[in-house]
């Protein structure tokens, strides 16, 4: 058991960790073994666990969990980038969320997480000509977890939603790596324009909570958007908008503000 557990841990870390944990969650707290058995210690893979979990919460009454089970299982099996990107998602938000001292967390607890890899999946549909099955995952993910993503929007490796309420991602939206935001986030148009019409928002930002950028504009890499915000002008790399409109407030303050998550506006006079 040793030889194996070594031998997983070196072949793939995260998953090594989420199933060592899952043991430690069970023996803490033996009422939750049928949940974290079921979720991840039955599972020989991420994969595996995460089609699971991703069809155990968008399954209804309309489609059930098995075909879910089954799409997702294709996904993972095709595209395998799904699961590397899910797994840089589960180290982002151990990284940069203070409430998440697991990497079982995320897989469990965090709809969040589980809402990106939902999208992740669908994103996966769409660009296979099954649009139709692709909004069927956005629209029970909107009720399931509160979290509107188009299927067609593209999103980066490493993101993490914090809280994650009423979280929207337009269609043409485009997150880039290592991105961060936090609850009541809009990455909307500004009316009824067709074609580009969503924002672009550069690897290792952060984004504030309740802010909303609106419109085909450009937010420079390891920028900061601050709480409240309503961006509508391209902001510049390494600056900090805030106000409504958003303005120039400043420098970002630090080289990776999506993973500092500093959201303090220091004044520089």
């Amino acid at each position: 058991m040793v030889e194996k557990r070594a031998k997983l841990a070196e072949l793939d870390p995260v998953w090594a960790r989420i199933r060592q944990e899952a043991e430690e969650a069970v023996s803490d707290e033996p009422l939750l073994g049928g949940m974290v058995h079921y979720s991840v210690l039955h599972h020989p893979t991420l994969e595996r666990a995460l089609s699971y979990r991703v069809s155990l919460k968008l399954a209804n009454g309309e489609m059930s969990e098995q075909i879910l089970r089954e799409i997702c299982d294709e996904a993972y099996g095709e595209a395998p980038e799904l699961a590397m990107s899910a797994r840089a998602d589960i180290v982002a938000t151990f990284e940069r969320d203070p409430a998440c001292n697991r990497f079982l967390q995320p897989m469990l607890f965090f709809k969040g997480f589980q809402a990106i890899q939902a999208y992740r999946v669908a994103n996966w549909l769409w660009h296979r000509g099954r649009k139709d099955l692709s909004y069927f995952f956005q629209m029970r993910s909107s009720e399931v977890f509160g979290i509107d993503i188009h299927p067609a929007a593209r999103l980066g490796k490493g993101i993490m939603i914090d809280h994650a309420h009423s979280i929207v991602i337009g269609e043409t939206a485009v997150v880039g790596d290592n991105v961060s935001m936090l609850h009541s986030v809009t990455l909307g148009g500004t009316g009824k324009e067709d074609e580009d019409r969503h924002p672009k928002i550069g690897d290792g930002v952060l984004i504030g909570a309740g802010a909303k950028v609106l419109g085909n504009i450009k937010v420079g890499h390891c920028s900061r958007i601050a709480a409240g915000s309503v961006v509508l002008k391209e902001v510049p790399p390494c600056t900090t908008v805030a106000g409504v409109p958003a303005k120039i407030v400043g420098e970002a303050g630090c080289d990776q503000p999506s993973i500092e998550m500093d959201q303090l506006i220091r004044s520089t006079s």
